[in-house]
């Protein structure tokens, strides 16, 4: 296709963050070979290079040198998620990225799969002692933070069908008097019930009025006590809202 011509209405920041997308594809870019190609200042290289880790279009290596991200490097498909996860994981991340530095926990990202959870994205904290990444794991729905969210949200006979085949069996009876307790705090605990030693607090992600996934922070249990807790939920339940609101433009 013939290329039409610069338009007349270009914006220049949009024109100079594409372009960095173009030279990203050709290789690693520091901020000052970003602003010398571009002409601008070194702050608004490195401004525009952040905008776009912050979307997941670009990431910053080791030696505080940029790559492709992973919504161009091909790793979404590679991870052989859903078109759909692949697009939440764009939206919630930079949000779990903020929660993450707030709690200094690792923040992690699941979807419902039958009675278990996939996680399909996390956020490890910075902290030497931490709970590490979740991605790709897959666990019973009953045990995790986010997965008991998730449930809470379903009627008691939609619960019963998903674990009427479940590998694990389950008290459901047991299940429905916590899921009673999750929807009456408005998020879900997990105390060492998938490892000893890791507690997690979850809440859900919402898309046109439905519960779609959950974000939950993890942390070693000696550290994520219930008194913690009580402070970090309130974080989690903001950072949640803020990506409902963003949901609210996508279809997932």
């Amino acid at each position: 296709m013939e290329n039409p011509g610069r338009p007349s209405y270009a914006l220049g920041s949009v024109d100079n963050a594409l372009r960095l997308i173009l030279l990203l594809r050709e290789g690693e870019l520091g901020v000052s070979d970003a602003a010398d190609t571009l002409g601008v200042a070194r702050s608004t290289a490195h401004r525009l290079l952040s905008m776009l880790v912050y979307r997941g279009f670009a990431e910053q290596s080791e030696d505080r040198r940029y790559r492709l991200g992973a919504v161009l490097s091909g790793a979404e498909q590679a991870s052989g998620l859903p078109a759909r996860y692949a697009q939440l994981r764009w939206v919630a991340h930079p949000h779990m990225s903020a929660l993450a530095a707030r709690v200094r926990e690792t923040v992690n990202l699941s979807v419902l799969a039958g009675s278990r959870v996939r996680f399909i994205d996390s956020v490890e904290s910075t902290q030497m002692l931490h709970i590490g990444s979740r991605t790709g794991m897959s666990l019973p729905a009953a045990r995790t933070s986010g997965g008991k969210a998730m449930l809470a949200e379903l009627t008691d006979d939609e619960v019963r069908s998903l674990h009427e085949a479940a590998a694990e069996p389950v008290d459901l009876d047991v299940l429905f008097r916590e899921l009673g307790e999750v929807r009456r705090r408005g998020c879900g605990i997990n105390a060492e019930e998938t490892e000893p030693g890791i507690r997690a607090v979850g809440a859900t992600l919402h898309s046109d009025g439905r519960a779609v996934a959950a974000v939950a922070v993890a942390a070693p249990a000696q550290r994520l006590t219930d008194r913690v807790v009580s402070t970090v939920v309130p974080h989690l339940k903001a950072a949640t809202a803020r990506i409902d609101e963003e949901l609210a433009h996508w279809a997932v």
